[in-house]
């Protein structure tokens, strides 16, 4: 296992991170889930065993039961591990119980901190956007968390670039403790963060912890054209509508045959690519059933030659959208001199 930092911080982070929004019993938006504490304390125990140092859940994850199991399973083991949970969803019946309003990310906090059996979390995200809140409102809660000691590091999940953008150049301006990650969807069938979120994210420092790195199980390989839903797979009720599925089919042959080369699989070609980008800190890796982790793992020990890089890059190169077409029109002498 390798070490990354986690954007522009000192927290030193595991290349893989272990998501657990399947720990627990139910169903969420047509994903049905079933994995209990017995089968939680396993897999935990087999990631902590590999060198994984890194554990993510959300607070609406299974009604809170993720992170109930989650800190059941650390319980005893919490100065060896980096706990990240996220805040944003609806908790509650009540009006004010969801979004980034300061009532709700206060008192969300602290029934985490009870859930999870700790006295601090170490990387606090907001999980969406909400459509009322005021920046400095949101900013001034996740400073007072900070200031309290509750929570260590910041972050954002699922926000629009120009949003996310003005957040940390508030907190700059306001000498407050800025965010240091992001989580976001990033695959090589979607490729949408690379347009703006991605450069705004390493102009202000800030590290991506990757979501859904297999685009919900299609670039396991298991989804053909012969077969496009396998028995008991994911996008089978699960689909988010994220990438182009014609085209999916035609970068799963093309990652089986690398993996061939490697002797390795097209879930370890589709992560090792991820590892392979500057801005991604960690990739997060989910499963439905313990024997799946392995395969995740298997692409901590694959490294993609550059050609191979450029082929995927290729197969799935995003068209520009406005203003970014005008890149391509920028000084070419001034951009051979660019060093930072």
């Amino acid at each position: 296992m390798r070490y990354n930092q986690l954007g522009n911080s000192g927290l030193v982070v595991s290349e893989l991170c272990l998501g657990t929004m399947t720990f627990g019993e139910g169903d969420y938006y047509g994903l049905k889930y079933t994995f209990d504490q017995k089968k939680a304390d396993a897999l935990v125990q087999t990631a902590l065993e590999q060198g994984i140092n890194f554990f993510d859940t959300a607070d609406m994850y299974g009604g809170g039961e993720s992170e109930r199991i989650l800190g059941k399973v650390l319980a005893g083991k919490r100065q060896d591990v980096l706990i990240a949970t996220k805040i944003s969803f609806r908790a509650g019946q009540q009006t004010f119980n969801a979004g980034v309003n300061a009532k709700h990310l206060i008192e969300q906090c602290k029934n985490s901190l009870r859930n999870l059996q700790t006295d601090y979390i170490d990387v606090l995200l907001l999980h969406n956007d909400d459509p009322i809140t005021p920046i400095d409102e949101t900013l001034r809660a996740l400073e007072y968390l900070t200031q309290q000691g509750m929570v260590r590091y910041t972050g954002l999940s699922n926000y629009q670039a120009w949003k996310a953008s003005a957040m940390l150049q508030k907190q700059k301006d306001l000498h407050y403790a800025p965010m240091v990650a992001s989580q976001m969807h990033y695959s090589i069938l979607n490729r949408e963060v690379e347009s703006e979120f991605i450069p705004m994210s390493l102009h202000h420092g800030v590290g991506m912890m990757v979501w859904s790195p297999l685009s919900s199980g299609f670039l396991t390989g298991k989804y053909t054209r012969q077969n496009p839903e396998p028995a008991e797979a994911r996008l089978n009720t699960f689909d988010l509508g994220l990438f182009d599925r014609e085209l999916g089919y035609t970068v799963v042959e093309k990652i089986t045959e690398i993996a061939k080369k490697h002797d390795s699989s097209p879930i370890a070609v589709s992560i090792a690519w991820l590892l392979s980008k500057q801005i991604v800190s960690t990739v997060i890796v989910g499963v439905s059933k313990i024997e799946q982790f392995d395969a995740n793992v298997s692409a901590t020990k694959l490294v993609l030659s550059a050609q191979e890089i450029a082929e995927i890059d290729e197969l799935t190169k995003p068209t520009p959208k406005y203003p970014a077409t005008f890149i391509g029109l920028q000084d070419q002498f001034l951009k051979s001199g660019k060093r930072f």
